[in-house]
């Protein structure tokens, strides 16, 4: 099988350079090579789909439910108020951040959880007055760091492990990669808190001038039974220190202006707010508040099924010249306005009696449905769904953190696979509506499944044609046939190219290489296997490597070598780190 060996090859380069340097979707990359493969006739069509039923990636599906709901109940913020308003100085607050951000990721998505944190912390640094650029790589770093720390932490290290029990019979168990990836989290912390003050930069000047976002204008009522009522406006953390622009208060007709955070809230009182659209979300987020036209004019979905949709007025719009009760909005359109933005300023009076021109912005809570059924409509000249969920549900958050809880004990010491326990796990929270079918759906990140379906089909082109015994040869005998290096040399190239291209491809496609390898050398191959894992993990030189280094990249205003600077002596630190601590926990004999 020569020319089906090197041809295997020449697409494994071309695939890689294409991840690398082009802007094409990395599951098309990847499924594109894979039906080159089945096309020439080197993989059967049943080779090329047996990723699908690998229980891997089945489990790493279910888990991003999981994860969804653990999201949608807003249990992931109950650990934000850990983001103390006492420390002063970035070191304190880096460690202070980075270790609930590190607990949450050893168990869920890192996406979410990075997700939920970057207006947290955005929030937090005004507060504590530190640049935002010195904590929002830390932020993404925590998560990486996180996900080395557990067999759910990754959907890499998943998958590797389910190859492996498939092509061993070995099962990995749930905290055995704890070993090197809890001593990795605990020197790197070192590391970043002692050397970002002089490898993160200042970047403050250059977020500020990013220019200033559409400012909206948001009304709330405080819930008379809600954990707001009797509480200060400093207390309840509506303040600037918060990034939370609270204008006014409407008590029983009478408005009063806020210039004293110690005013106390009262039921029903009527709240209007003026900030971005990010403020308004998390106003939206917080427990006992109800949004004002919400209260008055309820929509038929459901609030937590709702999604925020940004609208802008065109001339042709029917309520134009109307307002927005008047002109029966929430009939109409069956959405609620929640903000509004005129010229990209506030407005100064109250939503349900404001005039409707032409190029409001309107923020709308509505149903999904809504951007597919006006999208292509005269009424509104753009239309764009936003990511952020609307109202969490607060009330389901411990029980949706027990689940998870029992999800974990089950599959780590009550003798529970993986896969079961996350199946039960999730049926439970669906059942009892901590996430919904339409939000278990958009919590399944279909990009990574895909990636992960065509690179088991694309390892197995590369085991079966000879190909990655062939690298294998080629980097033992480069080694000198000495097991450590080869391991270190497997784990500096997994980390090379997870900087690259996708980690789950990277680690796929690398591993029938390191099983190879480890059969030539006659040694154990689970020293390898963890060697891709964690090398698939480390990526922190560049924003591209890693989903969350790109999640962070924009709001800490970095460039390209903020990432480089930094990341590099992290991976190489890591590197030096797992090669040594892997052969030490298992050895190769």
């Amino acid at each position: 099988m020569e020319w089906q060996m090197w041809f295997t090859m020449g697409c494994v380069v071309l695939m890689f350079v294409l991840l690398a340097k082009t802007s094409i979707g990395p599951e098309w990359i990847c499924l594109g090579t894979l039906v080159t493969l089945m096309t020439v006739g080197i993989i059967t069509p049943a080779e090329s789909v047996a990723g699908a039923s690998n229980q891997g990636m089945l489990t790493v599906a279910v888990l991003f439910i999981v994860a969804g709901a653990i999201q949608e109940t807003g249990a992931i913020t109950m650990l934000t108020p850990l983001l103390s308003t006492k420390i002063k100085t970035a070191a304190m607050a880096q460690f202070r951040m980075m270790l609930p951000v590190t607990l949450l990721s050893a168990f869920l998505n890192n996406t979410p959880v990075v997700a939920i944190f970057i207006p947290a912390v955005t929030a937090w640094a005004r507060k504590i007055k530190v640049p935002v650029s010195k904590l929002m790589i830390p932020l993404s770093y925590a998560a990486v760091l996180g996900g080395t720390c557990t067999l759910i932490g990754t959907s890499t290290n998943l998958v590797v492990s389910g190859i492996v029990e498939k092509q061993t019979g070995l099962k990995i168990g749930f905290f055995e990669i704890t070993k090197v990836g809890l001593p990795s989290a605990i020197m790197l912390f070192g590391v970043i808190c002692l050397l970002s003050r002089w490898l993160l930069p200042d970047r403050s000047s250059a977020i500020e001038q990013m220019g200033h976002p559409k400012e909206y204008t948001t009304e709330m009522i405080v819930d008379p039974k809600g954990v707001l009522v009797g509480k200060t406006i400093q207390k309840a953390e509506l303040t600037e220190e918060n990034g939370i622009n609270l204008i006014q208060i409407i008590r029983d007709g009478e408005v009063i202006p806020v210039i004293d955070y110690s005013m106390t809230l009262k039921a029903d009182d009527r709240l209007v707010f003026g900030g971005e659209k990010g403020m308004v979300s998390d106003l939206h987020r917080t427990k006992g508040l109800t949004p004002v036209l919400d209260r008055l004019f309820e929509i038929e979905t459901p609030r937590p099924d709702r999604c925020f949709v940004e609208a802008v007025v065109s001339k042709s719009n029917r309520l134009i010249g109307r307002s927005i009760v008047g002109g029966h909005f929430r009939q109409i359109y069956d959405a609620v306005l929640v903000g509004l933005s005129r010229g990209g300023k506030q407005i100064k009076e109250s939503l349900g009696s404001v005039i409707l021109q032409e190029g409001d912005t309107l923020l709308l809570e509505t149903h999904p449905m809504f951007y597919l059924r006006n999208k292509d409509s005269n009424e509104f000249h753009l239309i764009s769904q936003l990511q952020e969920s609307s109202a969490p549900r607060y009330n389901k958050a411990i029980f949706a953190m027990l689940v998870l809880l029992g999800m974990v004990v089950a599959a780590s010491a009550g003798g529970v696979g993986m896969f079961q326990a996350a199946c039960v796990a999730a049926a439970i929270l669906m059942i009892t509506r901590c996430i919904t079918v339409s939000q278990a759906y958009r919590s399944v990140d279909m990009q990574v499944l895909l990636v992960i379906i065509a690179a088991f089909g694309i390892g197995k082109a590369m085991e079966k044609t000879g190909a990655a015994a062939f690298i294998a040869g080629q980097m033992v005998g480069l080694a000198g046939g000495n097991p450590y290096f080869v391991l270190s040399m497997l784990y500096l190239t997994c980390s090379i190219l997870t900087e690259m291209v996708t980690n789950n491809a990277a680690a796929l496609i690398l591993w029938p290489i390191a099983y190879s390898m480890a059969g030539q050398m006659q040694v154990s191959y689970i020293p390898f296997a963890f060697a891709i894992m964690m090398g698939a993990s480390a990526s922190f030189a560049t924003p591209i490597g890693y989903q969350c280094n790109m999640m962070v990249y924009g709001p800490g205003g970095y460039r390209f070598s903020d990432f480089l600077k930094i990341g590099i002596p992290m991976n190489i630190i890591m590197w030096i780190v797992a090669s040594t601590l892997i052969p030490m926990i298992w050895p190769f004999k």
